[in-house]
């Protein structure tokens, strides 16, 4: 279904409330300030100033508010840079797929999380309104508040958050970190399909973090197959909105359990690897012990090492 999103300041949209009192619906979607249905198109206005004109000529209507020649309704070039077999269409963007997205992977303190989800045709649109983007561009403080309007939405997830003292078994037993994220990425694909059966989704997309005949290999050391319709694309939470959920939830997972740490050290517990962390880590070691980094930290990354010459 053709569709244009428009960016429009608060003025504009009071005065497109008025416009449309009388095709106004009673109950607006969720998070939106109002929703009215015109001959041409159906008209979503949301809190964050994007408006949605969807429907069969919704340039007609979007033309009365805004410039519709630079919008969502016109075809991105596809890119043809570095594609693999794994590659995805563009089409998929546009159609209901699961995307999966971590968090927390170069931190030395705090989970690694990895969340996927599945997002409808129908829900892109509203994701996007609500202001749905590559969590990386966002703060904190909106990383929280849009993970709690996608809870809200109903979109189905899956979450995994892996404690660093079963990641510091693992890494002990010789797994790389790309081997540990694509464990966890399986696993919380194969729950997030066990929880939308019987809906098929159009594909799944995982960000990639490594090459798709690698992510394959560290399957099959662990007796596991890729599902099917699995695609990789590096940056995917520019391209896809399911993928950029999924980073959102990840990384409101990973920020919540840092606020946990400071909340049970009673220290302050900064997010990288900075030589602030090493810090940060010489003050625990100080007041619980080296053993207490085993259950909070990346053992393996340098900050260890660096931590415990502060001490000294």
């Amino acid at each position: 279904m053709p569709q244009v999103v428009l960016k429009l300041p608060a003025s504009t949209l009071e005065e497109m409330k008025k416009h449309y009192a009388k095709q106004q619906k009673a109950s607006p979607p969720s998070h939106a300030l109002f929703a009215a249905k015109t001959s041409n198109c159906m008209i979503t206005a949301y809190r964050s100033g994007k408006v949605l004109f969807q429907g069969q000529n919704p340039e007609a209507e979007a033309g009365r508010w805004g410039d519709v020649t630079n919008t969502s309704s016109q075809k991105k070039k596809k890119s043809s840079v570095n594609q693999h077999e794994f590659y995805p269409d563009d089409r998929l963007f546009q159609s209901s797929h699961i995307g999966s997205d971590e968090a927390g992977t170069g931190d030395y303190f705090g989970p690694i999380t990895v969340a996927a989800a599945y997002v409808t045709k129908e829900q892109i649109p509203q994701l996007k309104a609500i202001g749905i983007k590559d969590s990386k561009n966002l703060s904190d403080a909106q990383v929280t508040d849009l993970a709690k309007d996608i809870v809200s939405m109903k979109i189905p997830y899956s979450l995994l958050r892996l404690p660093n003292k079963k990641y510091n078994q693992w890494q002990r037993k010789g797994w790389s970190q790309g081997k540990i994220k694509t464990i966890l990425h399986h696993q919380a694909l194969t729950r997030l399909l066990e929880k939308i059966e019987p809906e098929k989704p159009a594909g799944i997309l995982v960000d990639q973090f490594s090459e798709p005949h690698v992510y394959q290999k560290h399957l099959k050391s662990e007796n596991l197959f890729l599902q099917e319709n699995v695609y990789f694309m590096t940056k995917a939470e520019s391209h896809s909105i399911a993928v950029a959920t999924g980073s959102i939830l990840a990384r409101s997972a990973f920020v919540k359990a840092m606020n946990q740490l400071e909340f049970d050290t009673g220290l302050p517990i900064p997010k990288g690897a900075s030589s602030k962390v090493d810090k940060a880590g010489a003050a625990i070691i100080e007041a619980y012990g080296e053993s207490k980094l085993e259950e909070l930290a990346k053992v393996h990354f340098a900050n260890t090492q660096k931590a415990k010459k502060l001490v000294k």
